[in-house]
C-alpha cells in the first residue's frame, strides 16, 4: 500500500494522464459511468478514460497502491454490468480506437476500445472479416475474452478461435504481448476467462 493519500497520488499523475481522470463531482461523470444496460446504475470513485496504454498502466498502479478494486470498460455491454463499480476505478478503454489491418497477412491489430462495427468497417475495406458479435455496438474486449459468438463462428469458430495475440496489462503494472508461444498457459486463460487476468488493450 502507498504511504501517500489517494488525493496526492492524483495530482501527480494528472498531468502525465492523456485521458481523462474523472470524478463524482466533475463535468462528464455521470456519462462516463453509464454502461448498455439501464438497470445498471453504480458509481466509481474514479473514471479513467484512458488514451493509451501509459494511461492504463497509471490507472492500474493507482488502484493497486491504495488497494482499490478496478472494472474494465471496453464496449460496456456486459449484461450484468461488469464493466463498471461503486466505490471503486472504472479503467474506460472506450477512447482507444486503434486499428491497423495487415492485408498481406490476413490479420488485424485493434485497441480494447474498438467495438465490432469499427473493426468490420476497415477490415472490410480489404475484404477481411472475423467472428465478432451481431450487435455493431458491443466491444471487442469483452465478446472476445469470453469466447465470442457471432455471425460467422459456424464457419470461423468462436471470436477466441481467431485469437493470435493479446497486449495486456498485468495487475503489477507490466506491460506483456501473449501469444500460444510466449506464454501458453496464459494465452489459453485469456481465450474465454472473461478478462480476470489484466487489462487487455491490443488485439490481434
Amino acid at each position: 500500500m502507498s504511504n501517500i493519500s489517494i488525493s496526492d497520488a492524483l495530482t501527480q499523475i494528472t498531468p502525465r494522464f492523456s485521458g481523462q481522470l474523472l470524478q463524482p463531482t466533475d463535468a462528464g461523470y455521470e456519462d462516463a459511468r453509464r454502461v448498455h444496460n439501464g438497470l445498471i446504475d453504480k458509481r466509481p470513485f474514479l473514471i479513467a478514460r484512458c488514451q493509451n496504454v501509459a494511461d492504463v498502466v497509471d490507472a492500474v498502479n493507482l488502484a493497486r497502491e491504495h488497494g482499490i478494486e478496478v472494472a474494465v470498460r471496453g464496449g460496456g455491454h456486459n449484461v450484468a454490468g461488469r464493466a463498471t463499480l461503486d466505490g471503486g476505478i472504472m479503467v474506460d478503454l472506450s477512447l482507444m480506437k486503434g486499428i491497423h489491418v495487415d492485408p498481406g497477412a490476413h490479420t488485424a491489430r485493434a485497441q480494447g476500445g474498438v467495438t465490432w462495427g469499427e473493426l468490420n468497417r476497415e477490415t472490410a475495406l480489404h475484404g477481411l472479416a472475423t467472428t465478432g458479435g451481431v450487435v455493431s455496438t458491443t466491444g471487442i474486449a469483452g465478446l472476445t475474452l469470453g469466447g465470442g459468438l457471432g455471425w460467422l463462428n459456424g464457419v470461423h469458430g468462436l471470436a477466441v478461435d481467431n485469437l493470435l495475440s493479446v497486449e495486456l496489462v498485468t495487475a503489477s503494472g507490466d506491460v506483456l504481448t501473449v501469444t500460444a508461444k510466449s506464454d501458453p498457459d496464459l494465452f489459453w486463460a485469456l481465450r474465454g476467462g472473461g478478462g480476470n487476468f489484466g487489462v487487455a488493450t491490443w488485439f490481434e
